[in-house]
């Protein structure tokens, strides 16, 4: 799939000053800039043949990589939460901009502290989605750089172009420290090309479309043009019911905790022109999690479960009733039987 992409620059102490000068931060909402984008993408004018190509978005857990996805897409696809590692599957994100098509491949956060099942599922996702592509996202925080990212940097092919995304500019304090970084980056790994940025800036995501669009081969599209994601709408329930569970525990609940989806139906209604019924299951592996979940009287359930309903009724356009249980299942993370069983690969 890679051919003629354009070798990588030598960039220079003027180039990074440059990028720096263009990547300015930005204070608007990454998603609702995106979303607002993505109604004007068919204004765009077309200008030759059509390009399309996989873009694998790469790094270790909690670099931004979901909120970069989801700010390219111009649509939620991907669960973001302060936790480390909310992204468990390979997720296909599309955005169609005049002729060309970008299919965005958002991975797991590669594993390094522990060897369990659900891990070993993880990191062969994150390997699979980087061995075909036509370009690589590496995410790093801007001015870091840590033995975890090392790790998954090791694990780029030679062949396949790599952007390094030194997303979180806006939290840098001083950014003459980022240029002598993005010089040590340099002798790290021939990255095709830096971009500094904040993936909550409309400005920084408009600029990052026209350099990946560059690496991108002529070919025709692969998915029509107002498609948004490969995922099915049961995929996109579980992966919304589990953002909230994250987003109300916090740190206190293990990231092993799932959702698995019961029932996923749309029937008919004589008052809604859309009327879906859904049941989850949120998996623990102990009471104490459990009692963790459902909070004082139900009042932690009850919240998760009607921001998750809230944001389902926006994503499929349609009245919800969601029902939300919570289960134990003692030591599912490590039975790779049951990882399994629960939808990951």
């Amino acid at each position: 799939m890679n051919q003629d992409k354009p070798s990588a620059p030598a960039q220079t102490a003027a180039d990074i000053d440059a990028m720096l000068t263009a990547a300015k931060p930005g204070a608007a909402s990454a998603r609702t800039d995106a979303q607002q984008s993505r109604a004007s993408d068919k204004a765009l004018p077309v200008t030759g043949p059509q390009r399309c190509g996989l873009i694998a978005i790469v790094g270790k857990p909690n670099v931004g990589k979901s909120t970069l996805m989801n700010a390219l897409v111009g649509q939620k696809i991907s669960i973001t939460s302060r936790k480390a590692q909310t992204t468990r599957h390979r997720i296909t994100g599309i955005r169609t901009r005049a002729a060309t098509q970008f299919v965005f491949v958002d991975t797991p956060g590669f594993q390094t502290k522990h060897s369990t099942a659900l891990n070993k599922s993880l990191n062969k996702t994150v390997m699979g989605a980087i061995g075909d592509v036509d370009l690589i996202l590496f995410v790093v925080e801007a001015g870091q750089f840590t033995l975890a990212d090392a790790k998954v940097l090791s694990l780029f092919k030679p062949g396949i172009p790599t952007l390094l995304i030194a997303n979180k500019l806006d939290q840098v304090g001083r950014r003459a420290e980022i240029a002598p970084w993005l010089k040590s980056m340099q002798e790290r790994h021939p990255f095709a090309e830096f971009v500094p940025m904040s993936a909550k800036s409309k400005s920084d995501i408009e600029r990052l479309f026209g350099i990946c669009e560059k690496y991108l081969p002529e070919q025709p599209w692969f998915y029509g043009e107002d498609e948004l994601t490969d995922r099915s709408e049961k995929f996109l329930a579980s992966e919304t019911v589990r953002e909230k569970l994250f987003r109300f525990t916090g740190d206190e609940l293990p990231y092993t905790s799932t959702v698995v989806i019961d029932k996923f139906e749309e029937e008919p209604s004589k008052q809604y022109k859309r009327f879906m019924r859904v049941a989850a299951t949120i998996v623990v592996e102990r009471d104490g999690h459990k009692a963790m979940v459902i909070g004082e009287k139900g009042e932690r359930l009850k919240r998760i479960s009607t921001e998750a309903r809230q944001e389902l009724e926006k994503l499929l356009d349609a009245k919800v009733f969601l029902e939300v249980w919570v289960k134990v299942r003692s030591g599912w993370a490590d039975d790779e039987a049951r990882v399994k069983s629960f939808g990951y690969e």
